[in-house]
């Protein structure tokens, strides 16, 4: 019996007119927001050559076991710390071959808040040829369920266990301080946006950065079928903004929030994840209109330099 070619324990056969990039027999839960983003994903690449890095995390896990894989492009495992390096290597190689493959790495927010902050910014530092997308499930959902430092204030995980007392890092502001060519953040709840970002993205050169909120009804504690419904609510409510960074230089909103309470309740009130001790929301409330107020007024400088 003849197996297909392995690169870091992964096909490495070309994608394949009309192959999806993540095949069926994965092993992602069910509700999964990374599954959600990968077929989108896939339909913003179309008939592109892409060749992805995935560090650590449970888009690894979901190829299913050696030798088979349930990815239908090349993908190269890397370690946490190393996956934008990585990255960068590849781009380089492809840039100095003149192929017109694009390196995309696809990571969590382990191994993007955390572990791999320091290549990650190196990567952006030097504006290498690569996409960036970090699927947030807000949480280290491979490894036990342990607090990142993408974990929203509240959230109950093995290592937060009375719920998390600080807020989450602004990690689209960090890259776009960067002065990259180009970060957004992308809501699962806002499929035209989304599609628009990643195809938009795929197309530039330079560093790129995508900020997904990925629901994880293991991590979240929530129905497998709410997670559209939990992105939309954290957009209404203002608490995940949709908007876009070029250069560094000008801020486009996406999405405009109504900043309605209720929409914040629910979104607390459909995750057992969360502790009512753990969090004032009308607090929270006033914090998000606040951040709101500071990126409106960068945005409408920005437009009127």
């Amino acid at each position: 019996m003849t197996h297909e070619p392995l690169l870091g324990g992964l096909s490495c056969t070309p994608k394949k007119r009309g192959d999806s990039i993540l095949r069926p027999g994965g092993t992602n839960c069910g509700g999964c927001g990374m599954g959600i983003a990968f077929h989108m994903l896939e339909r913003a690449v179309g008939e592109r050559p892409i060749q992805m890095v995935i560090p650590a995390c449970c888009a690894i896990v979901t190829p299913g076991q050696y030798p088979r894989s349930a990815y239908g492009v090349p993908v190269v495992a890397a370690t946490f710390a190393s996956a934008a390096a990585v990255a960068s290597g590849l781009a380089g190689t492809a840039h100095m071959n003149n192929e017109s493959t694009r390196v995309v790495c696809w990571a969590g927010d382990g191994g993007t808040f955390d572990i791999g902050m320091a290549t990650l910014s190196a990567a952006a530092e030097r504006d290498e040829d690569i996409l960036y997308v970090c699927y947030d499930n807000e949480i280290y959902g491979n490894t036990g369920g342990q607090r990142s430092s993408a974990t929203p204030i509240g959230a109950v995980t093995t290592t937060t266990p009375r719920g998390k007392t600080l807020r989450k890092k602004d990690i689209v502001e960090i890259l776009a301080a960067h002065r990259v060519p180009y970060v957004a953040s992308v809501s699962l709840a806002h499929p035209e946006d989304a599609l628009r970002k990643m195809r938009m993205a795929i197309d530039m050169h330079g560093f790129r950065f995508l900020h997904v909120l990925s629901p994880c009804p293991t991590g979240w504690k929530s129905e497998p079928a709410e997670g559209i419904e939990l992105v939309r609510l954290a957009v209404r409510s203002g608490l995940f903004p949709i908007y876009e960074v070029f250069d560094g230089t000008r801020t486009d909103i996406n999405v405009e929030p109504d900043f309605a309470f209720d929409a914040l309740q629910r979104y607390f009130a459909l995750q057992n994840r969360f502790r009512s001790d753990a969090c004032d929301l009308a607090a929270l409330a006033e914090a998000i209109r606040e951040d709101w107020a500071r990126l409106r007024r960068r945005a409408l400088e920005e437009t009127t330099c």
